[in-house]
């Protein structure tokens, strides 16, 4: 009895899994678009009200231009493959949180973009602001957030949908949320795997390369990165992310590919 109930609940899970556009890799998800990204924009609206947003208008209006080219590239991506459902029900926003010493970005599921003006010093120019901008929306275009909640239900529900938790404890999902998107973590938010890091890499040089942005930038990018971190930096083993030497190399492979895409503006 036990094995089969243990064999039906894996055919369910397996069942429960989407396609990662570009990579094709399958990905566990057991919560829909429209639930991750009604809670995503919930948590972004906390996030943007605690601010406080950045009033440099130059910083804010080249924060926004990139974002809508990225935004512009990968609808048309989606669009030309046939899948412009898989980003139903995004409404995109491109706010710069004024906090120097964060050195970071990232965007919720459902395009809720924030860049911290503690990283524009090294993205320098629009070129470094797209590697940054179009790897953090490949998280969300990838659905890692939804794989990390899923992830969660099997681990605390057995793998129950996120409705049928809504309708019994709010209070979990909330947290699950929380989990899923790195808010309160004391590195920032969206602290995704190792693996789900690269893939955004990939996914990204793409989306930069079809924004019009040379995704040759990425390298120097994160070598500006890696020169910041030096030895603060801990080591690859202790740490969710690629070491940024790791990072350039799997990066420098994946540039011929990621050329294809680009066309200057």
């Amino acid at each position: 009895m036990l094995k089969k109930f243990a064999l039906l609940a894996g055919l369910a899970l397996a069942a429960a899994c989407s396609t990662v556009p570009i990579t094709g890799r399958r990905q566990l998800s057991l919560v829909s678009d429209t639930e991750i990204n009604s809670l995503a924009a919930t948590q972004y609206r906390e996030v943007i009200a605690k601010g406080p947003l950045s009033s440099n208008l130059q910083s804010v209006n080249q924060v926004r231009a990139v974002g809508r080219r990225i935004q512009n590239a990968v609808e048309t991506y989606f669009r030309q493959q046939n899948a412009s459902d898989q980003l139903a029900g995004y409404q995109w926003e491109f706010n710069v949180i004024q906090d120097d010493k964060q050195v970071n970005a990232w965007c919720m599921p459902g395009g809720k973009v924030a860049v911290y003006t503690g990283i524009l010093p090294v993205t320098q120019d629009e070129t470094g602001l797209a590697v940054v901008m179009a790897h953090e929306i490949a998280h969300a275009v990838a659905k890692h957030g939804s794989e990390r909640m899923s992830q969660g239900l099997v681990q605390q529900y057995g793998g129950q949908a996120l409705s049928q938790v809504l309708a019994s404890n709010s209070a979990a999902t909330q947290q699950l949320a929380l989990q899923a998107f790195g808010v309160g973590s004391s590195v920032g938010l969206l602290k995704y795997g190792r693996s789900q890091e690269t893939e955004a890499d990939h996914l990204g040089l793409i989306f930069m390369a079809l924004a019009g942005y040379n995704p040759d930038g990425a390298i120097s990018f994160w070598q500006r990165m890696d020169a910041r971190a030096g030895a603060a930096s801990p080591p690859e083993f202790l740490s969710t992310h690629p070491s940024n030497g790791t990072r350039i190399a799997d990066i420098q492979r994946e540039l011929p590919e990621a050329r294809k895409y680009y066309k200057p503006r």
